[in-house]
């Protein structure tokens, strides 16, 4: 597959982790249309297709971010249902918050003693993250094995300036 300049140009600004991805998606269009060159307008209709609707806008600047990190063994047995249900019906821990919240994170600790939350908390704070819920599964005793790291991840997520809410649905 051939690329224009211009194409090549535009495709260096993708961020490098998606760039092969990206650039498949464009010459997999680019082939679908019967062509074997790449212009920059290939490229901005695949940006338009794949990646500008996670782009904030403006009006995007007034939401609440937040995130829900849970136990990786739990997550075997447990796809999260409940703890999305409590947040779209504002329900439990969710109660305080409005209709423009919006949840932008859902993701395991990666396993004790929480060894993915602070690169994942990381991440999400370049998206606007204001507050990480603890899930339900890694505050209750009984039901599931007690989350033993659950006060150092809770520390770790607020020592970087994030908010943390103890709870989903329980």
């Amino acid at each position: 597959m051939e690329w224009t300049e211009e194409a090549q140009a535009y495709l260096e600004r993708v961020p490098s982790f998606v760039r092969s991805m990206a650039k498949r998606a464009v010459e997999k269009d680019v082939r679908s249309q019967g062509r074997n060159q790449v212009t920059a307008e290939d490229v901005a209709r695949g940006h338009k297709k794949h990646i500008a609707f996670a782009e904030d806008k403006p009006e995007d600047q007034a939401k609440t971010r937040i995130a829900v990190v849970r136990c990786e063994t739990v997550s075997e047995v447990c796809p999260g249902v409940a703890c999305f249900k409590a947040f779209n019906k504002r329900h439990s821990h969710f109660k305080d918050y409005d209709d423009n919240t919006e949840i932008i994170g859902f993701f395991t600790c990666g396993g004790c003693p929480g060894r993915r939350v602070s690169r994942l908390v990381n991440s999400l704070k370049k998206h606007g993250l204001d507050a990480v819920h603890l899930s339900s599964c890694m505050l209750l005793e009984g039901d599931y094995p007690a989350c033993p790291h659950v006060k150092e991840i809770k520390a770790m997520i607020e020592s970087k300036g994030i908010k943390v809410v103890e709870g989903t649905h329980h």
